[in-house]
């Protein structure tokens, strides 16, 4: 098993930062894609920014420009630094990490998501 742990949502005014983080722990053999997705209330989970174990990083249009994502492969942790937040940017954030897994566990890959972290912008 792996346990995500998230950390880093508030409140902020428009035009504000926050940083996300997500830590990852358990039987890890590899952590494969990491990825940050925000939704909304009554909205689906969309995603708003992925990183390969390679560094290439994806980021929804939405949050071009703005948003950095980045990971720490050492300490098995990922983080979102958002920067010139809009109130459209409100939502749960959701920290989700393709893993392979220690040998002797089944399956020995799956993705595993975080608890959420709420992010609210005001304007």
């Amino acid at each position: 098993q792996v346990q995500l742990v998230e950390s880093g949502g508030g409140l902020v005014q428009a035009g504000g930062s926050l940083r996300l983080s997500c830590s990852a722990s358990g039987s890890i053999s590899r952590l494969n894609s990491m990825g940050w997705y925000r939704q909304a209330p009554g909205k689906q989970r969309d995603v708003v920014a992925d990183i390969t174990s390679a560094g290439t990083t994806n980021y929804a249009d939405s949050v071009k420009g703005r948003f950095i994502i980045s990971r720490d492969n050492a300490k098995n942790t990922v983080t979102l630094q958002m920067n010139s937040l809009k109130p459209e940017d409100t939502g749960a954030y959701y920290c989700n990490v393709d893993v392979t897994h220690s040998p002797g566990y089944y399956p020995r890959r799956r993705d595993y998501w975080g608890q959420g972290t709420q992010v609210t912008v005001s304007s």
